[in-house]
């Protein structure tokens, strides 16, 4: 296969997917912009970080079957393009969580004892002992959750190994994965900003969360306590926060900004609100345990894309089947088998939505599982069920997933 690096990887992922036998090009350097031309119309796999893929980036590769997000979001990618050219998204999920957790909890005390603002001061010859050595401290305080996959996971374990009590919310938090992390859980997001001493922000990019921290969340927040963002810049309203920070005093830590630049090195324009935060430039998951880590899964994804026709756990598949029925047809394993299966079917005018053919040991006999959109005509089973090649028909006619 032929593929593509288009962004810093580590150097374990060119060296594998080559012993692969796989053609690899790497090019950290490339832009969106670039990518419209120089993918080539003979790409297999397109892998990036944080290079975004647009609509005209997979127009343009005629052969591209996988894109792959070294890293856990994939919002950078036009995953909705994607589907319609029927190419797989793939993610990373979890490998940066350790990370972006550390980096969190390093944001976190960094707000609470003003680390920034001081190391600024000494630079420019100004001892301020007075005015910083003023912090709440953090032990027996509480740390609001709001999210509570991986890295929020490794986010309690750290905290509370600070001595921290966790708060977390989460719509899919249940009191016994809370009581298994030793967390509580919160009924509601709001209850989150109106009991905690600080918020860390842990929540996938979409329609439902864009400004999930608003200027309401923001509202409920106590006077002076602290926001950390780690996620995605568009999860929290600048504007919103901008505010927050001068009418509540809160102490903010953010590593990621709406509209941030794309690239490793880019002009920045949002420093007016840089200057009244502590803040990093998206490095949250820029280690090299987690460079490699990555690299890893990437290959992991890459092989079994080669080797099966399909990635693990594709982001961009249908998350409710529309089908009508599944049928299950145990057979022979010989030649015209399935295509006699599949010409009944057409002969139904029923469309196959999914299909999979398991072989047996012995390859002599195979399972053949099909999502219909329509419940074929009992007259047509029946006859089915006379080849001589078929071995049992089974139907589920309600809706699966």
């Amino acid at each position: 296969m032929k593929i593509l690096i288009a962004d810093k990887l580590s150097p374990l992922a060119e060296e594998l997917l080559k012993a692969d036998g796989n053609e690899v090009r790497t090019d950290p350097s490339l832009t969106t912009d670039d990518l419209v031309t120089k993918i080539g119309d003979a790409t297999n796999v397109l892998v990036v970080r944080s290079t975004r893929v647009t609509k005209d980036i997979v127009d343009a590769a005629g052969k591209l079957g996988l894109i792959v997000r070294a890293g856990a979001g994939f919002n950078t990618i036009d995953v909705d393009h994607a589907s319609e050219r029927g190419i797989y998204v793939a993610n990373c999920p979890g490998k940066n969580a350790d990370a972006v957790a550390e980096l969190a909890i390093g944001l976190l005390i960094a707000a609470d004892r003003q680390i920034v603002n001081a190391s600024v001061d000494l630079r420019a010859g100004n001892w301020e002992k007075s005015k910083y050595g003023k912090a709440y401290g953090l032990k027996g305080r509480t740390l609001g959750l709001l999210g509570f996959g991986a890295i929020g996971k490794a986010v309690a374990k750290r905290a509370l190994g600070m001595e921290m009590k966790v708060l977390a919310w989460s719509r899919s938090l249940t009191d016994e994965i809370a009581d298994q992390f030793g967390v509580e859980r919160a009924g509601s997001a709001a209850e989150v900003a109106e009991r905690s001493d600080a918020v860390s922000v842990h929540l996938p990019l979409n329609d439902a969360t864009q400004h999930f921290v608003d200027a309401a969340f923001l509202g409920k927040m106590r006077p002076s306590s602290i926001l950390i963002n780690t996620s995605r810049g568009e999860l929290v309203d600048s504007a919103a926060l901008a505010k927050a920070v001068e009418e509540k005093s809160l102490r903010v830590g953010i590593d990621v900004f709406e509209n941030e630049p794309s690239g490793g090195q880019a002009a920045f324009d949002q420093v007016d609100l840089a200057n009244i935060v502590t803040c990093t430039p998206h490095i949250g998951a820029s280690t090299d345990q987690t460079a490699e880590a990555i690299a890893t899964e990437v290959v992991r994804i890459i092989r079994q894309y080669r080797e099966n026709g399909f990635p693990p756990s594709p982001v961009n598949m249908q998350r409710t089947s529309p089908a009508a029925c599944r049928l299950t047809v145990q057979h022979l394993n010989k030649v015209g088998v399935l295509a006699t299966i599949l010409d009944g079917i057409r002969a139904e005018n029923i469309n196959v939505l999914e299909m999979q053919n398991a072989i047996f040991d012995g390859a002599k006999t195979a399972s053949c599982t099909l999502r219909l959109d329509a419940v074929p005509a009992s007259e047509w089973l029946e006859r089915l069920v006379k080849n001589e090649a078929i071995l049992n028909v089974t139907i589920q006619v309600t809706p699966t997933t």
